[in-house]
């Protein structure tokens, strides 16, 4: 019902909105250079917060036409690899330059777009050849083409690499780092060709009885049947996915804001008065910020609820127990593929030690494929994006990547 509740909402503003859209031209001028009286430029900022504080269901664009590499611009386009029914092996092909180690960034499904790394992928880009898990919206995937749960998930993973081929390194941040041990624990069992050089896992939950976060007390708080009975629901019937049960990502967002309401409505004036006063650079970095934000992915309720029930309350895989298609996870198996871990000091959603504990499960690596770092002064979104993973955090690694190779 509550699925049903919002879009009813949402189709009742669908009108307001319209109209807001419509407007803004005419109070922004015909020029387009902004309204020049005090009144009209107040209603147009008004109609841009208005826009702003929409939820939307679409994935931003990537927005990386060009990176720079050894001084030189070089052209990206976006090419689908691999396209299954719930993502896409997406790569940013680079026109020119040698060839560089292959890179697949396994990105979070947790209420967002794949696009919430895209400063991720653009540092990544300059001296890799980077795949990532291009994560389809749940609700717009039909009911027919089955479950998708945890045990789907990392078989993505696993395939998407076999598609890659032999030789290519794997970066996977926040929520998936689990899944991606597992994977990698998976191929090495088997003796696939394609079992990845190295592992990056940043800040993951491998063992969440490490110094608990909110997060974690939250998770544990409570019962899997009370997340299941209170934040599941199913797509209506206007989507392509109608009659799947998703944790919709406007609650998961709605979530979020919730825990810092003051921050966000103080973004949100101060948003408003800098299109008033006219400031559009400081305008466009909320804007940027928010549009993204704003977008929002629904999760499958048997991938959600599985990974409430196994990763958080369970803790199946630092117990042994994280079972893929009934076959048990065995971390002793990992032995030729270099395992870095980083975590942020002041990373609030996943504690430092959480990450870590991958090196105390996989026993079988040698110490000098080891690599753990701890970056200073950073959050969890600092860990992946900004200026200290760009300058401090990437070249370690960078550094692990290449000398695997």
């Amino acid at each position: 019902m509550m699925y049903h509740a919002y879009q009813t909402h949402s189709d009742l503003m669908w009108p307001v909105r319209t109209l807001s859209r419509l407007s803004l031209p005419f109070l922004e001028g015909q020029a387009g250079d902004g309204p020049t009286l005090p009144a009209q430029r107040q209603a147009a900022a008004a109609c841009k917060v208005l826009e702003l504080a929409e939820v939307t269901h679409r994935r931003p664009a990537w927005q990386i036409e060009a990176v720079t590499v050894g001084g030189e611009t070089v052209p990206v386009t976006e090419e689908a690899v691999l396209v299954t029914p719930f993502a896409t092996l997406l790569r940013f092909r680079k026109a020119v330059g040698p060839v560089q180690p292959k890179v697949l960034v396994v990105a979070p499904m947790s209420g967002h777009f794949a696009t919430l790394l895209r400063d991720t992928v653009r540092t990544l880009l300059v001296d890799h050849d980077v795949h990532v898990t291009d994560w389809h919206n749940i609700r717009d995937v039909p009911f027919e083409e089955g479950r998708f749960g945890l045990d789907e998930y990392t078989d993505h993973i696993v395939t998407f690499l076999e598609a890659m081929g032999p030789g290519a390194n794997v970066v996977a941040v926040c929520q998936p780092c689990v899944a991606a041990l597992a994977a990698v624990a998976i191929m090495s069992e088997d003796g696939n060709a394609a079992t990845p050089a190295s592992l990056t896992l940043m800040a993951g939950p491998i063992d969440c009885r490490i110094s608990p976060t909110a997060v974690n007390v939250l998770a544990t708080s409570k019962p899997i049947a009370w997340f299941e009975k209170n934040l599941i629901s199913t797509v209506p019937w206007r989507h392509g996915g109608a009659g799947r049960r998703v944790y919709p990502g406007f609650m998961q967002l709605s979530a979020f804001m919730s825990m810092n309401k003051e921050r966000h409505a103080d973004a949100f004036k101060a948003y408003y008065q800098n299109l008033v006063a006219d400031e559009r650079e400081k305008a466009e970095v909320t804007r940027a910020f928010y549009a993204e934000y704003m977008a929002v992915s629904d999760l499958s309720a048997d991938f959600y609820l599985e990974t409430v029930r196994l990763v958080f309350q369970d803790y199946a895989l630092p117990r042994g127990e994280l079972t893929v298609h009934g076959r048990r996870i065995d971390l002793m198996a990992i032995r030729r593929t270099a395992i870095v871990t980083i975590e942020g000091e002041k990373d609030d959603i996943c504690a430092i030690g959480q990450t870590l504990a991958a090196h105390d499960l996989c026993t079988s690596l040698r110490p000098y494929m080891r690599t753990h770092y701890v970056q200073a002064g950073v959050g969890h979104y600092g860990v992946f994006s900004g200026k200290r993973w760009q300058n401090q955090i990437y070249p370690v690694v960078r550094g692990v990547i290449h000398v695997s190779q």
